[in-house]
């Protein structure tokens, strides 16, 4: 399959698939005499499943470890090691996201400036760090 191919049938744009080529997250397709790329027919599942890796938080290098050990036959512990990790990691940002969703709340709510006669309090609070 040429990249054009491989890339609508799976759902990204030409770059997307050369840029996984370049970052070893698919093997080097041969090279057909015309210089074109020759993909195998699993390639476009293939990037689906690093596109459904990426929506449940991986990083492209996290999906790179992953494919490595699978490609190593390395065992189903290792893998679940890695997916517990990536949630501790989401489970963090979650923390992180709501105390950032919690001060923002707790500003609007103090906020005095919506009649026009005060000075914005969300924007004094940033600017007190500009020193």
């Amino acid at each position: 399959m040429r990249i054009g191919e491989v890339a609508h049938k799976a759902g990204v744009n030409v770059q997307t698939v050369r840029l996984y080529e370049r970052l070893g997250l698919l093997k080097k397709p041969r090279r057909l005499p015309s210089g074109y790329r020759d993909y195998p027919a699993d390639t476009a599942r293939f990037i689906r499943s690093i596109k459904r890796a990426q929506e449940l938080g991986f990083t492209l290098s996290e999906i790179r470890s992953l494919i490595e050990l699978r490609r190593r036959a390395r065992s189903a512990t290792e893998m679940r090691a890695m997916a517990e990790a990536k949630i501790r990691d989401l489970d963090e940002k979650i923390r992180q996201l709501q105390a950032m969703r919690e001060a923002l709340i707790r500003g609007t709510e103090d906020c005095k400036c919506a009649d026009g006669h005060h000075k914005c309090l969300i924007i004094e609070a940033f600017a007190e760090d500009d020193g």
